[in-house]
């Protein structure tokens, strides 16, 4: 089962995979450098920065302030969100953001199968801690549309504590005072910060702040409207009129910005054929944009602060103060949060794959299929969720706060209504000022089938109400208490009850036992709980119908683009093979290629080159299987001569090495054993065998080296096989003759030989003529002799 995380930012997507006993970052640059080429070449069609339109409607204020400062149109869906407009398969199309989302999504999914080399389905995704229940549905959508199982919506700080914490071995008992920290995340388009605090294994998030509206974005749009000033006074150029030319003044300026981080010198702004063929040029340094930057870095200390207090620590409660996120590295930044908390700020953590990592981590720990150490993670609902009724006996409209600002998530509780007919529950944000969203509504839920008592009195129905573990609200089930009397008595016995389990806390009405006397017997009551339907309106939520058609559209479209990816590897195939064949016309070909058959091919590759760029644009994929089919014909001579060639001067090799092994031994007498049973006739035979096939091999060679290497070879390879094998045929039987046996006698024993000597076991020593005596049981001596005998050899 693979263990997936995906960072989905609002300018890059990181995916971490777990495996091989740690967390991996999966190589993207492919996606990253794709999207900053389309930008340019293809501003209109290619979309990016949409994630800030979640849940959003067209009407919103927000989106509409957005909508001139695109690259891109948008318009608006039937449902009444927003949605993107682009030319897909030759046609406008509107895709809504749950759309276009999981377009991305299923990239990133593709990306993490490869690396992975299996299949993904659960996944942990990223989403800022300010998202509100609208846009977490959005991207809940998108997942399911992408065929992904999202297991949890995380939120990105608490991605980032968690990649933090779970490796620290140094972290407080869970009985001792926990570890405060702090985590700073400033990205491209959103500054978010978190305090945690930390204990062996537990980690609990404890407040939240953001500014929605800051980030790395806003340094480079400083940037980008002092240049569009500098380069309408000196060149005459209005930069913001050509959307092409602005997006690649976005680049460079935010490739300045990364500059300016590291040296504080004056640095150069070049871009040529900027506007109307004019190449243009400018300069700034680190303390000229700091200062034009003074409002912009103002706005980082009022989420700190307001940390501090939401949370009343003081800074020296501070363990720490951990800066992640592409922004966080502007050296203006760290220098405010670093005199904010008054110490030196934490960079353990990699500030762009921080959160991928930490929802690459919930993933394995949610999953099965790992073993993970044991590490809770409580967090917050980040802005105060209310419920509101038509009461019946207030005659008018009831609320309560269910969720305060900051309360722990994922949490359940229940409440307890008396109604005589079915009712409404609306949820909202009550705190409208705080909420980065223009409607604090969450949405409708209509408790059905409640019908009154038997004896006519309202029912008490029960309403759980939840937070999940995505940060969405929902009322998760409703019941009504049947009251029902019988005929039998009992004593009253009545207990507290409470219940408290996975986190879900069950207020239930305290009731007591009573220390009286025992009173009168009273009819035994039972009761039935009944389950009631609910009906769910959420706000800006898909219908069923419609989720299921993105599904449906998303599987075509992803078949489509695999049709389209073999069309477009077809296409480059032929291209390849153009490209291909004139290089080696030119080069390793050239010379078995004549002039005229040269300057013929070219034209053809030629041809085929001016076709794929005007009428074979956008063929078939047949049409190019075709094609390349046409070139091949044309050009298999050409690919099998210099193989042919090759072929022939390893053969002609070989025979020359097998007539030298031959001819060494066609000498007599012959100069080895193994062929000294050969008489003279055998020898001369081979020798005359040997010489006619070199002086056949020879003739053949100078014959071919006085052709042109443009014609056919004059000796074939069947040539040299058939020769081959004649010569191996009439020499074999010969050489391989095998020897004469030879019988030896029979070795007689010295008892056969002689008789027993004297009666005894053992030979006799013997005397030699020189008076010596030869021990044959010593292997060690010698006589005047063997030893010669010895030397030869």
């Amino acid at each position: 089962m693979s263990v997936i995380g995906f960072d989905v930012g609002f300018m890059n997507c990181y995916v971490a995979v777990a495996r091989a006993g740690g967390i991996e970052t999966v190589a993207n640059e492919y996606i990253t450098c794709l999207r900053a080429i389309s930008v340019v070449t293809n501003c209109k069609n290619t979309v990016q920065g949409f994630k800030r339109f979640h849940g959003r409607a067209f009407s919103d204020p927000y989106v509409q302030k957005l909508k001139n400062s695109l690259v891109y149109d948008i318009a608006q869906m039937p449902t009444g969100t927003a949605g993107i407009k682009v030319m897909y398969m030759e046609e406008e199309k509107v895709f809504s953001i749950e759309q276009v989302t999981a377009m991305l999504l299923t990239k990133l999914k593709e990306t993490a199968e490869n690396a992975l080399k299996k299949p993904v389905a659960d996944c942990v995704i990223s989403v800022p801690c300010y998202y509100t229940d609208p846009e977490r549905r959005s991207v809940v959508d998108a997942a399911q549309i992408a065929g992904l199982n999202c297991l949890r919506l995380m939120n990105e700080t608490t991605a980032v504590a968690l990649a933090y914490g779970i490796y620290k071995q140094d972290l407080p008992a869970p009985e001792e005072k926990a570890r405060n920290v702090v985590f700073v995340d400033l990205g491209h388009s959103g500054y978010q910060t978190s305090v945690c605090a930390f204990n062996k294994g537990k980690l609990k998030v404890l407040a939240t702040a953001c500014d929605p509206e800051l980030g790395g974005k806003d340094f480079d749009e400083v940037l980008v409207n002092y240049f569009c000033e500098e380069f309408g006074k000196k060149y005459k150029l209005d930069v913001k009129s050509k959307p092409r030319a602005l997006v690649r003044l976005y680049q460079e300026c935010e490739k300045l910005k990364k500059l300016m981080s590291a040296n504080s010198s004056d640095l150069p702004l070049n871009i040529e054929c900027f506007m109307n063929d004019i190449d243009v040029s400018g300069k700034l340094n680190r303390g000229q944009f700091e200062e034009m930057c003074t409002d912009i870095l103002a706005r980082v200390e009022p989420p700190l602060q307001s940390l501090l207090e939401n949370t009343k620590l003081k800074k020296d409660d501070i363990y720490a103060v951990e800066i992640v996120g592409g922004a966080s590295r502007i050296p203006a930044i760290k220098e405010r949060i670093s005199r904010f908390f008054g110490k030196e700020l934490s960079t353990t953590l990699n500030a762009d794959e921080a959160v991928a990592r930490g929802c690459a981590l919930q993933c394995a720990i949610l999953s099965p299929a790992f073993k993970v150490r044991e590490f809770s993670i409580t967090d917050i609902v980040p802005y105060p969720v209310s419920l509101k009724w038509h009461s019946a006996a207030e005659e008018g409209i009831s609320d309560c706060e269910v969720f305060p600002k900051n309360h722990a998530a994922p949490f359940s509780k229940v409440l307890t209504f008396y109604r005589k007919e079915p009712f409404s529950l609306e949820a909202y944000y009550n705190c409208p000022k705080e909420l980065p969203y223009p409607d604090p509504t969450i949405g409708q839920f209509l408790i059905q089938k409640v019908v009154p008592q038997a004896s006519g009195e309202s029912s008490k129905v029960k309403v759980k109400v939840r937070v999940n573990i995505h940060g969405i609200f929902s009322v998760s089930s409703a019941s009504l208490v049947e009251v029902q009397k019988s005929d039998e008595t009992e004593e009253p016995m009545e207990t507290e009850q409470a219940n408290e389990k996975d986190g879900e806390v069950l207020q239930m009405m305290p009731i007591f036992k009573s220390d009286q006397p025992p009173q009168a017997k009273k009819p035994k009551v039972k009761t039935k709980v009944l389950e009631l339907p609910i009906e769910n309106s959420p706000q800006w939520q898909l219908a069923d119908d419609m989720l299921n058609l993105f599904v449906e559209n998303e599987g075509k479209m992803i078949m489509q683009d695999k049709l389209e990816k073999e069309r477009n590897d077809a296409k480059n195939n032929v291209e390849e093979y153009v490209y291909e064949m004139r290089d080696k016309l030119h080069g390793m070909l050239e010379k078995f290629v004549s002039e005229s058959d040269r300057d013929a091919l070219s034209l053809k590759l030629e041809d085929t080159e001016n076709w794929l760029y005007e009428d074979g644009e956008d063929q078939p994929k047949q049409v190019y299987i075709d094609k390349l089919a046409e070139l091949k014909v044309i050009l298999a001579r050409l690919r099998r001569d210099p193989k042919l060639l090759r072929i022939q001067i390893l053969l002609i090799s070989y025979l020359i090495y097998t007539l030298r092994a031959i001819s060494n031994n066609a000498t007599f007498p012959p100069q080895e054993e193994q062929y000294d049973h050969l008489d003279e006739a055998d020898v001369t035979k081979v020798d005359k065998l040997t010489n006619d096939a070199m002086i056949w091999m020879n003739s053949a060679m100078n014959q071919q080296s006085k052709q042109s290497l443009t014609l056919d070879p004059s000796v074939k390879v069947k040539d040299i096989r058939a020769k081959t094998r004649e010569l191996f045929s009439s020499c074999n039987p010969i050489v391989t003759k095998p020897k004469p046996k030879v019988e030896l006698p029979k070795e007689e024993t010295p008892a056969e030989q002689n008789g027993p000597v004297n009666g005894q076991d053992k030979p006799q020593e013997e005397t030699t003529d020189k008076g010596t005596t030869e021990n044959t049981g010593n292997p060690n001596s010698e006589t005047t002799e063997n030893k010669p005998d010895m030397d030869l050899d």
